[in-house]
């Protein structure tokens, strides 16, 4: 990589984000003011190319956006009491990374507390009679899941020297998670209590009612402990437990009536926490001593629930995806069951389709390839739009990245397979980028650059970037999300190549020029094809797995592969070893591009180095890059700028944006 070419992608990032410098460029966590006529959200501001920008409580009104925190630290996560009169939200100025509750008056944006806990808060809520915050804490050093960033939470203030060695013994696993309590009282008093036994770790929790919470528990903190997960409720004061709910699936998203009479939790198939869509379970629970009086599931006409919250006693509302739909609905108790109110090509939300829900209405960020993030109030099968983050930033992008379309094929089983195609400007055939998403279950949708920088970059320089939504995929219901485990690197990888076949033949992309990237599982399957086919001209798989059997002896989420690939790792044969990519090393003859983040506990950083050792043993041209303050993906500034910069570079010389010949007028070959 040239000193020119980080230059040139610096200028990009430049272009897009230096023109909101100060001002808030991207939004998550909306609420709505109980008043209904503002939004409150994390923004995140830039003032420099640094990190991934800073979190800072903003408002949304009147079609302006007010930043209503600042200082030291990070400030996110906004949540209205009830009555609108105060405004909790979270905060690390004290510490990096050590978040804590802040809750102020909405009137004078004075400080009415400041409770302190130790370990760093990761959610709040409101009970439902706003006398009091509950607050999700992971202790120090805990893991955090692989959408987190993997890696762990900040360690405690007092940390052994640098040279204090770290010690295993028994499961791994950091900090535990736990639930606690902030009781408001009088002239600004906050009393905060632990309400989770010390041996229960609280991965999520919500309000009960008053006097009760539900969470997805476990009984051990480490990352991999999640997989197994039930669902409970916790008494208070007492802190007793009731077990709801157990699956042979993982669990997310408790969500419990304003009463506590009902709780509604998502059962789905994933691949990380945090990652869930999937089936609608509610529960109904007896009043006196909370036990499930009736568990049934609910038809949401096809769609995998994202995201969920309850309007008023009898009235859940809920989001997720059909297809390549979001899709915004409600569940009503009285047995109509889900009624569709509002759905769209575009989406709402981050990583899934994801709303504020409360008894005002539903807040949400809206945006597209095309749309930048707006801050909108659903109104019925209408968006009201309280105000825009558009800025001259985002005009240039627009300008470079092309267009999108949804696409369809069909798998050589006859399946058919749905994606997203960003093309650039002028006539086929192009030279032909596949990104491969990460999960297997997770799914490309039409958001704003598509998720990730690396789109619109590409296109800006010539490519099509072809995003398929193999089976694996959430979207489309259990069953195909489940149809690749224990197939991972079988029918999803032709579901793939079958994708790039029918734009060769469609006349849009390029036979001679097709490169293959992604992240996580995208990383491995980016690995796996080119031990499968021949046909890529240049590969850049990052964060990837590489290698099965050191992947469960390495990673944090050993129970994740046994999860994808329902196989045994302690026999070192069958699919840990033939769906391994290093196994096939030999086989490749892909100039190969690896990068990894050397905090990564998820896929750790030694999965890029074997593939890449075993390729240049294989003569096959290899180049790894280890960023050594990332963890599961490359999100800061400026690693985030050379990492393109170099994904650039090693496409331009295998695969450049206008036609090469080959030295021996041959083309390449396919398998």
């Amino acid at each position: 990589m040239t000193t020119e070419r980080f230059d040139e992608v610096e200028q990009h990032f430049l272009r897009l984000h230096a023109p909101a410098f100060g001002s808030a460029s991207a939004a998550a966590d909306p609420v709505l003011r109980p008043d209904g006529r503002a939004v409150a959200f994390t923004g995140t501001v830039f003032t420099e190319l640094a990190g991934t920008g800073t979190a800072r409580v903003c408002l949304a009104e009147g079609g302006e956006v007010h930043v209503l925190t600042e200082g030291d630290g990070h400030q996110r996560m906004p949540r209205y009491s009830p009555d609108g009169g105060l405004l909790a939200y979270l905060t690390d100025a004290a510490r990096t990374g050590d978040f804590q509750a802040v809750i102020t008056d909405t009137a004078t944006r004075s400080v009415v507390a400041r409770p302190r806990v130790p370990g760093s808060v990761e959610y709040l809520e409101w009970s439902p009679d706003g006398t009091a915050v509950l607050l999700g804490v992971a202790g120090y050093g805990a893991d955090l899941a692989g959408g987190q960033g993997s890696g762990t939470t900040a360690g405690a203030a007092d940390e052994a020297p640098a040279w204090t060695p770290e010690v295993l013994t028994g499961p791994a696993g950091g900090g535990w998670r736990s639930a606690w309590v902030v009781r408001l009282g009088s002239a600004g008093a906050a009393e905060a209590a632990q309400v989770s036994a010390p041996t229960t770790n609280v991965w999520e929790a919500s309000w009960a009612g008053p006097d009760a919470i539900v969470c997805v528990a476990s009984a051990a903190p480490g990352e991999e402990s999640w997989y197994g997960a039930d669902l409970r409720r916790i008494a208070l004061p007492d802190g007793s437990e009731t077990l709801l709910y157990t699956s042979d699936r993982q669990l997310g998203l408790p969500a419990s009536s304003p009463s506590g009479r009902r709780t509604a939790v998502v059962e789905a198939i994933c691949s990380d926490r945090q990652v869930v869509a999937g089936d609608l379970v509610v529960l109904t629970l007896d009043t006196r001593d909370g036990t499930p009086v009736s568990i049934r599931g609910v038809d949401t006409h096809g769609v995998d629930v994202t995201s969920t919250g309850w309007i008023d006693e009898d009235t859940l509302g809920l989001a997720g995806l059909r297809g390549m739909e979001t899709v915004v609905g409600r569940h009503t108790h009285d047995g109509t069951s889900f009624t569709e109110s509002w759905h769209s090509g575009e989406t709402v939300g981050g990583r899934y389709p994801e709303i504020g829900f409360s008894a005002g209405g539903f807040a949400g960020v809206l945006h597209s390839y095309t749309r930048f993030p707006e801050l909108v109030v659903l109104e019925g099968a209408e968006t009201r739009t309280i105000a825009s983050l558009r800025h001259p930033g985002a005009d240039y992008l627009t300008e470079v990245a092309g267009t999108v379309e949804a696409v369809t094929w069909s798998a050589p089983d006859g399946l058919r397979v749905e994606g997203l195609l960003c093309t650039p400007g002028g006539p086929g055939p192009h030279p032909l980028v596949v990104h491969l998403h990460g999960g297997p279950v997770w799914s490309f949708r039409n958001s704003w650059s598509l998720t990730f920088p690396y789109t619109p970059l590409l296109v800006s320089q010539g490519y099509a970037v072809l995003h398929p939504n193999p089976r694996g995929s959430s979207g489309r219901g259990q069953p195909f999300a489940e149809a690749v485990f224990g197939d991972m690197g079988g029918a999803d990888a032709h579901d793939i190549l079958s994708g790039v076949d029918a734009l060769v033949d469609r006349g849009l992309a390029d036979p001679d020029r097709i490169g293959v990237m992604g992240g996580s599982y995208g990383g491995f399957m980016s690995a796996w094809l080119i031990t499968q086919d021949q046909r890529f001209a240049a590969a850049v798989p990052m964060a990837p797995v590489t290698d099965w059997i050191s992947q469960h002896h390495t990673s944090n989420i050993p129970d994740f592969d046994r999860l994808v690939l329902r196989d045994d790792p302690r026999s070192f044969t069958g699919r840990y070893v033939e769906r391994s990519p290093l196994r096939f090393a030999d086989r490749v003859r892909t100039p190969t591009l690896l990068t990894a983040g050397a905090l990564d506990r998820c896929t750790p950083p030694g999965q890029a180095l074997e593939f890449h050792r075993a390729l240049e043993e294989c003569g096959v041209e290899s180049s790894v890059v280890i960023y050594p303050q990332e963890g599961h993906g490359i999100r800061n500034f400026p690693a985030l700028i050379d990492q393109c910069a170099r994904i650039l570079t090693w496409f331009a010389r295998h695969m450049p944006a206008t036609p090469r010949d080959h030295a021996d007028g041959t083309s390449r070959d396919h398998h």
